[in-house]
């Protein structure tokens, strides 16, 4: 994917890969890939994303080691296993806050929730899925755990950043997109980007995100914070 853009209140682009097109008749054809996969993401974290400096200066160290972040597949299949219509969802405990400009944190545990509808090879390939956006973040998984995933955005369109993201009773997030009046000291930016690779992402504000599991040594329930992203997605390989 190509790295990600941002700006004020504004849609984090990337180009997609560039589409394969097929030459005359008698040419050979293009193997095929063995994952493309489409669709829907969302994530919020204990700190915001959407601030100035003296906010996010205020918040390292102290949060953002907690974070809840979902994918929803409209199309496409993984491993060679279709996916469409499943949801999976990783929630994160770190040692500091993610997405540090002043050094990652390189370990963290992770409970990912699978959708419950998937049989038993969607099941595997949603948790290689996972594990393959999510990187290092979920890398060191405590629990896995089969819930019914659900996504809504607002009329489909990611750009209202009005969404919800729900995993059974374990994890939940809900946003709204930002205004005006969530500028503070209106020197706001993105301060951290998301926590993996999108095609669009727009920062989102937190109604609530929230975290009922057992299996990190911590639940939470973070309000009314501008610590949220609503993007799509499109892996291939």
């Amino acid at each position: 994917m190509n790295t990600l853009s941002v700006t004020i209140l504004g849609i984090v682009s990337a180009g997609l890969l560039p589409a394969v097109s097929l030459s005359a008749a008698g040419a050979m054809e293009a193997p095929l890939a063995k994952s493309t996969v489409r669709g829907e993401y969302m994530e919020a974290r204990n700190a915001d994303v959407y601030t100035g400096a003296c906010f996010a200066n205020a918040e390292e160290g102290l949060v953002g080691d907690l974070a809840v972040l979902g994918w929803k597949i409209d199309q496409g299949s993984f491993n060679g296993v279709s996916l469409a219509g499943l949801g999976v969802v990783g929630v994160v405990r770190a040692q500091s806050t993610l997405g540090s400009k002043f050094g990652e944190p390189v370990q963290a545990q992770a409970v990912l929730l699978i959708d419950s509808r998937a049989n038993t090879a969607q099941r595997q390939a949603l948790q290689a899925f996972a594990q393959r956006m999510g990187g290092r973040l979920l890398q060191h998984v405590v629990s896995v755990e089969y819930q019914p995933v659900d996504m809504e955005i607002k009329n489909g369109n990611i750009h209202l950043a009005e969404a919800t993201l729900t995993a059974g009773p374990v994890a939940r997030i809900t946003t709204r997109a930002l205004g005006e009046t969530d500028q503070i000291c209106h020197h706001e930016q993105v301060w951290y980007q998301p926590l993996t690779q999108l095609d669009h992402a727009m920062p989102a504000y937190t109604i609530t995100s929230s975290y009922r599991g057992h299996d990190l040594g911590a639940q939470w329930n973070t309000c009314e914070k501008r610590s949220a992203f609503v993007g799509s997605f499109h892996y291939q390989d």
